[in-house]
């Protein structure tokens, strides 16, 4: 696999195809261009989180009708033995979740060696103090605003409060990670959370379940700009 894809400049959305319709999932990447958008893949096991969705097949046929740039989420327990694969089939980017990694920093360097970049995920309950010791390494930190595993669920307003710190950590440390927002995401939430200083908004329920989803995804593309 070569080198990732080029990513847009921030504010960027990213829309989940876990919401998506897969038996029209060309037509549902179409309304992604990736001069602006990524795509939001959510892998999940039915055991670091109780849900089941799908696995590198699903990213291999992403990889195949879109052009943008693949933004895969693994809520998987040892996600360092599937690293290989999500890389293989086109992933630009993966992220592990702290809670579910024996060793962070020797899984984030798997994701590093493999030719992706490299993002950490934490799930409401953990603080930002827990991941410091990898923060000055990551390309993406992923603030989960609502529990991992199901679409559909409240916006955790709180969770705010970890992505200003998120920020001032970035900013007083030079660090390099764009900031990832995911849960409940919608055109006006968004707004909120890119004043507490979030880059990317990963949204699945308010973009294809509305009515027109390009209209939806161009409306909370103008919301965060």
């Amino acid at each position: 696999m070569s080198a990732s894809r080029t990513s847009p400049e921030p504010p960027i959305v990213a829309p989940s195809i876990l919401s998506a319709d897969f038996s029209r999932l060309a037509e549902a990447l179409a309304i992604a261009d990736p001069a602006l958008d990524w795509i939001h893949c959510d892998v999940m096991d039915n055991h670091f989180v109780p849900n089941l969705t799908f696995g590198p097949l699903i990213v291999d046929a992403a990889r195949r009708l879109s052009a943008a740039f693949l933004d895969v989420h693994l809520m998987i327990e040892r996600p360092d033995r599937l690293i290989p694969a999500f890389r293989s089939v086109g992933a630009d980017l993966i992220t592990v979740h702290l809670e579910a990694c024996e060793d962070p920093g020797a899984t984030l360097a798997a994701v590093r060696s493999s030719g992706a970049r490299a993002g950490l995920a934490l799930k409401p309950a953990t603080p930002l103090r827990a991941a410091e010791r990898w923060l000055a390494e990551l390309d993406l930190l992923l603030v989960m605003t609502v529990e991992p595993g199901f679409g559909g669920q409240k916006f955790l307003a709180d969770m705010m409060t970890k992505v200003e710190a998120a920020k001032a950590w970035r900013a007083l440390h030079g660090a390099r990670y764009l900031i990832e927002v995911d849960g409940g995401i919608g055109a006006k939430n968004a707004t909120v959370a890119r004043r507490a200083g979030a880059d990317v908004f990963v949204a699945g329920n308010s973009i294809y379940h509305a009515s027109d989803p390009a209209g939806a995804l161009a409306s909370l593309r103008r919301a965060i700009r």
